[in-house]
């Protein structure tokens, strides 16, 4: 009967001290006399919010292009033209032979609204026949950047009646084609066709 009452007391004790504990640990902060809950709120992150730049509009471009071409003393084509598009814009000149499918292509930029390029066909000069000009805006991918900024990153920017969209889902594009006849050879077609002639 000792034994039990001895061992009731030790568990009282023990209880006693575990409350106590408890008690402590609840009121306690971290030994420095600032309350846990001041703490927290101390080291919670202040909400800074910082300015939202807002997208800036750009209004669209009705792309023109407007190309004619002039034959050489040596039957060799030269395409010039004017547009709307930026300076620097990266165009794409392709002559080609109907009868043949046969293309001549350069490379060219936009300077102060216009463009020059060529000469276009072999040495031997070109043949007598219809030629179709293709004058294209390539991808917005390939443009400098000043043209992007005002094209778009994917050309959606752009409209009118010459915009298209680019092959392999590259965004918009802008092509102009013009039909020219060089020589005597009848028309074949009621199409508009212009007749060159050497100069």
């Amino acid at each position: 009967m000792f034994g039990l009452e001895k061992g009731m007391k030790a568990w009282r004790r023990s209880c006693i001290g575990l409350m106590a504990a408890v008690w402590l640990a609840g009121c306690g902060g971290d030994g420095n006399g600032t309350p846990a809950e001041e703490e927290a709120e101390l080291e919670q992150p202040t909400d800074v919010t910082e300015p939202v730049e807002e997208p800036v509009e750009v209004e669209p471009l009705a792309v023109e292009i407007h190309a004619s071409a002039t034959l050489r003393s040596d039957r060799r084509l030269m395409v010039e033209g004017e547009t709307n598009l930026p300076d620097e814009t990266r165009l794409l000149i392709i002559v080609e032979r109907e009868l043949s499918g046969v293309r001549w292509q350069s490379r060219t930029m936009v300077e102060g609204g216009g463009f020059a390029t060529g000469p276009f066909g072999p040495g031997s000069g070109l043949p007598d026949g219809g030629y179709l000009i293709t004058v294209n805006l390539v991808e917005a991918s390939v443009q400098p950047p000043a043209v992007r900024e005002r094209i778009g990153e994917q050309g959606e920017h752009l409209e009118g009646e010459l915009v298209r969209s680019a092959r392999h889902g590259l965004g918009q594009v802008a092509s102009y084609s013009r039909r020219y006849l060089i020589g005597s050879e009848p028309r074949r077609t009621t199409d508009q066709v212009d007749v060159l002639e050497v100069e």
